[in-house]
């Protein structure tokens, strides 16, 4: 699997609020800070190998019981947070300046817990009006909206926006000392952008996709 990863401390304006507090703390250990190094790789792994983030998030929840047995990864609208196609998103669809491009600004949930707040502009044109219907009225996340597409992801950067470990730990680079308190998690840890691509290769919509804390936010892996 390939991890195109980049390590900053910053969070750029494409997030749309802040996550729901962790019910689950972590201890402040080194081993607690692997474990969540190890989770945060495996998560980036997934999402970078699957066309899906719903669908990966689908599993990523079921499998941490971060919601109760069969729940669906579900999409909360930003109303009123409109972002015009600049030329750059145009380019990314391979569209002129006259082609409509719908914006969709959401929080992906588990539940009650936020596991990735998201940018989609899309090209209504290419789906049917059935989803087109769906994305408008509901809260049916893009990807299973759009399923049916059979669609593909080209991944254009995939970055840790928190590093439990220094850069160069492996190296020897001094660790951090054990606290007594909890680990101190960012509201963000992850962020992709991509591009969805229908299986003749053609584009229909790009993505900004900003993942919480949340998505740790189960009982710490016992490592003994």
């Amino acid at each position: 699997m390939v991890f195109v990863c980049a390590f900053t401390s910053t969070l750029s304006n494409s997030a749309v609020g802040e996550p729901l507090a962790a019910r689950h703390p972590w201890p402040d250990t080194i081993r607690s800070r692997l474990a969540a190094l190890a989770l945060l790789q495996s998560l980036n792994a997934e999402l970078l190998s699957n066309p899906s983030a719903t669908l990966t998030l689908d599993r990523w929840c079921a499998a941490h019981n971060l919601a109760q047995a069969g729940t669906k990864i579900t999409a909360l609208l930003a109303k009123g947070s409109e972002k015009p196609a600049d030329p750059s998103v145009r380019k990314l669809l391979g569209v002129g300046p006259d082609e409509t491009i719908a914006y969709r600004r959401v929080r992906l949930s588990c539940g009650d817990s936020v596991l990735s707040e998201a940018d989609n502009w899309y090209l209504p044109a290419k789906l049917t009006t059935e989803m087109n219907q769906a994305l408008d009225t509901t809260t049916i996340a893009f990807g299973r909206a759009v399923a049916a597409l059979n669609f593909t992801r080209s991944n254009l950067s995939a970055e840790l926006l928190w590093s439990p470990l220094p850069t160069g730990w492996e190296m020897g680079v001094e660790l951090p000392p054990p606290r007594s308190g909890t680990l101190a998690l960012p509201d963000f840890v992850l962020r992709h952008r991509a591009v969805l691509k229908l299986p003749d290769g053609s584009p229909f919509s790009t993505v900004v996709e900003n993942y919480t804390a949340n998505v740790l936010d189960f009982s710490p892996p016992r490592i003994d």
